[in-house]
């Protein structure tokens, strides 16, 4: 009969010892994130009920935060400037998948020219700011390429006072910036893909745009959407390009920089909680009908034509015949 071990002698054996690592692996990170995440979140979900500073009395006040925010205009017109930023996110979206399709295949100086394309991402987003204030400066290098290009600096813009387009600059920056990152994601999801597929659609006659509908597209399913809700989630949150190139002026303030005034010049600490709240929803809300629509878009393959499904396993049945019949040949 095996004897029992007492809780000394267990702590000291070999099992012991491995479970203590593990909690000990499990404890330190979830109580980082306890206290540099939730607690704080904690603490701003209380503070947005209560009209506040960050020195003095506090007066409750209940949801009359949640309230103001919708009622002031530069609270809730802030988040209207998201729609730019949502576009230049499909735009973004639309030429990182485009490249990345293009790149999955053979290409001569593909290697360097991806580098190219992600060395943004790799730059400090203040450092950028910095790079397109002094790029869309009037008069300077935006302006002097268009000028080599035949157009007058009189009838140019200004790109960043002008309300009608100092918006549009702004996403340019944006998407000159994150685009190479998603092209990255791209490639290496296009990558992952069953090469056999590409035969079999090629035996059907299939041409490249039908490879990327049928093929490409659901394939990469995981990745697009997850891009897509990054680059949404990060057009609701947009600060840096704003903030750094503008300082928000002529109407370029978004939600995030309006908060930031809200917080730190007015010291209305309980309504920059309650829109930092309601930010969290709107990206959970969005996140939500992401997944929705892609779920819609992605059929899942029950929901494949089953005669489909038939003629791309006879399609691959026809590859691995083949090459069964090379491999003997070569035998």
């Amino acid at each position: 009969m095996k004897k029992k071990r007492t809780p000394g002698q267990w702590l000291r054996s070999r099992d012991g010892q491995k479970t203590l690592v593990m909690i000990a692996f499990m404890i330190v990170p979830l109580l980082l994130l306890f206290v540099f995440t939730y607690l704080p979140f904690g603490q701003m979900f209380g503070f947005s009920f209560y009209n506040m500073k960050y020195v003095g009395e506090r007066k409750f006040v209940g949801f009359k935060n949640y309230l103001k925010v919708f009622e002031r205009d530069d609270c809730f017109g802030a988040l209207k400037l998201s729609l730019y930023y949502m576009l230049g996110s499909v735009v973004q979206l639309a030429i990182a998948l485009y490249l990345a399709t293009i790149l999955s295949f053979k290409v001569k100086g593909s290697a360097i020219f991806k580098g190219f394309m992600f060395f943004p991402f790799l730059i400090n987003g203040i450092a950028i700011g910095f790079i397109f204030k002094f790029f869309y400066t009037r008069g300077f290098v935006f302006d002097t390429v268009l000028q080599w290009c035949g157009f007058q600096l009189d009838n140019l813009p200004y790109w960043l006072k002008d309300q009608r387009i100092n918006n549009f600059s702004l996403v340019g920056t944006s998407v000159w910036r994150y685009f190479g990152q998603n092209m990255v994601l791209f490639i290496g999801a296009i990558m992952s893909v069953d090469q056999e597929l590409y035969e079999a659609a090629m035996l059907d006659g299939a041409n490249r745009f039908q490879q990327f509908k049928y093929i490409i597209l659901p394939g990469i399913k995981t990745i697009v959407t997850l891009n897509v809700i990054l680059s949404i989630t990060g057009s609701l949150s947009a600060f840096e390009p704003p903030f750094v190139i503008t300082d928000g002026a002529n109407g370029t303030g978004t939600y995030f920089i309006v908060m930031h005034q809200i917080a730190h010049t007015q010291q209305k600490v309980g309504l920059a909680s309650a829109m930092a709240i309601i930010l969290l929803l709107i990206i959970f809300l969005a996140t939500l009908l992401q997944k929705l629509f892609f779920k819609y878009v992605f059929r899942s393959a029950e929901d494949e034509d089953p005669r489909a499904a038939k003629k791309r396993e006879r399609a691959i049945a026809r590859i691995a015949k083949k090459r069964a019949g090379s491999a003997q040949a070569g035998g």
